[in-house]
């Protein structure tokens, strides 16, 4: 759906998805807690969520991931997304005041306090809390254990380039945790993953950075899409190859069977494009371009169930 330009007055932000379940279905009072937590915008709890799915059909090769888990994933990608979301606009508030695309977000705009804000992310973080202990001690510990990283990336545009790299370290924690619980501890092949999983955070989020290129140079926010500039499609390159070298090895590590190296061929094909096709110059291009990765979330995650199939046979 093509985000479309509306009032703040009417209790939508600026880029608010036109026709989406939340607008039609929640009272207009709860809007902005949907809008902080982005419910309207499900590509990031998606991307949130592939390095567990990820993780977890990694670890069931010549089995079949636990269906359980898989759904506790996803209502765990969901709520500590909008944890995290409503956070960083909490944060980020008198920064987001200053950038055209983000001003009237429910904070910025005065639509919500930041009393309210703060109670709603304990909610949410409390429900990806029950949902975080219904794994074995070691995830758990482990996924307590990602919430420096989480907690710091707000802070992280302000004194370095390279924020994508804290928010890459934050948002692939799941290629850990996918692995942990099926056998309750770590060995190469997640960290590998999780590496990997690294690298392609940090290739989307530069190219949905260049939305707010300009906007960030006025306030002083540093990115990656900053740094690099119009090398961005070079810098692409390096971290795409290193994502897909990466996984391979991961899969390796893991004795996947060899239909599962076709998914990484068929995101290779889909990432080549992505930089082929980029316009930094055109901000509705770099949304488009970075939604796009949820097919390489499908295309990753399918290419490891097949060879769980295969190597079933």
């Amino acid at each position: 759906m093509e985000p479309v330009q509306t009032n703040t007055m009417q209790g939508r932000v600026v880029d608010a998805p036109s026709g989406h379940w939340v607008y039609r279905i929640l009272p207009k009072s709860l809007w902005p807690y949907a809008q902080l937590a982005r419910w309207d915008r499900p590509i990031g709890w998606l991307l949130l969520l592939w390095p567990c799915l990820w993780s977890a059909a990694l670890a069931a090769q010549s089995t079949l991931p636990n269906f359980w888990h898989m759904v506790l994933f996803v209502i765990g990608a969901i709520v500590m997304r909008g944890a995290g979301c409503t956070y960083n606009d909490i944060i980020d508030s008198k920064i987001d005041m200053m950038v055209e695309r983000t001003r009237s977000r429910p904070l910025p705009s005065g639509q919500i306090g930041k009393r309210e804000a703060w109670f709603f992310l304990i909610a949410q973080a409390l429900t990806g809390f029950l949902v975080l202990i219904q794994f074995n001690w070691f995830s758990i510990w482990l996924g307590i254990a990602s919430l420096g990283i989480v907690a710091a990336y707000p802070f992280m545009k302000r004194i370095t380039n390279w924020p994508q790299l804290v928010l890459g370290l934050a948002f692939s924690w799941g290629a850990l945790m996918g692995w942990a619980t099926v056998f309750g501890s770590l060995s190469l092949a997640p960290i590998l993953l999780y590496a990997a999983t690294v690298l392609w955070v940090i290739g989307y989020d530069t190219i949905y950075a260049h939305q707010d290129r300009e906007d960030d140079a006025l306030v002083g926010v540093k990115s990656t899409a900053r740094l690099f500039g119009e090398n961005t499609k070079a810098a692409l390159i390096a971290l795409y190859a290193g994502m897909l070298i990466l996984a391979a090895a991961a899969y390796f590590s893991a004795g996947s069977h060899w239909v599962s190296y076709l998914g990484i061929a068929s995101a290779a094909v889909h990432l080549a494009w992505q930089i082929i096709a980029l316009d930094i110059n055109d901000a509705d291009q770099c949304l488009q371009l970075f939604k796009s990765n949820n097919a390489i979330g499908w295309l990753i995650f399918i290419g490891l169930m097949a060879g769980s199939f295969a190597g079933l046979m």
